[in-house]
């Protein structure tokens, strides 16, 4: 059996009674990608300036936080997914 390349582990298990799996459009190509491929990144607004900060109340600043999915490909290549140990040393026991 080959010795994976891939730079993260794939830790899903496909059974039987799964049926069809949804896809999901990956948020940066818009690739149709299924969803057990997918690298799930968090990307959220927050005010920077602090003369602003000072101006505003804390309590009406409201910072908003979204779910983006990214495909394997896009995960590589924006440095989602970081290359782990050389691969003789990520599979050894």
């Amino acid at each position: 059996m080959p010795v994976s390349t891939a730079p993260y582990r794939r830790k899903y298990a496909h059974t039987a009674g799964r049926g069809r799996e949804a896809t999901v459009t990956c948020d940066f190509c818009r690739r149709e990608v299924p969803r057990y491929k997918t690298f799930i990144v968090t990307r959220s607004f927050h005010l920077s300036d602090p003369t602003l900060l000072k101006q505003l109340d804390k309590r009406m600043i409201h910072t908003f936080s979204r779910k983006m999915r990214a495909c394997p490909a896009c995960a590589r290549f924006r440095g989602i997914v970081k290359p782990g140990k050389s691969v003789r040393k990520k599979h050894m026991p």
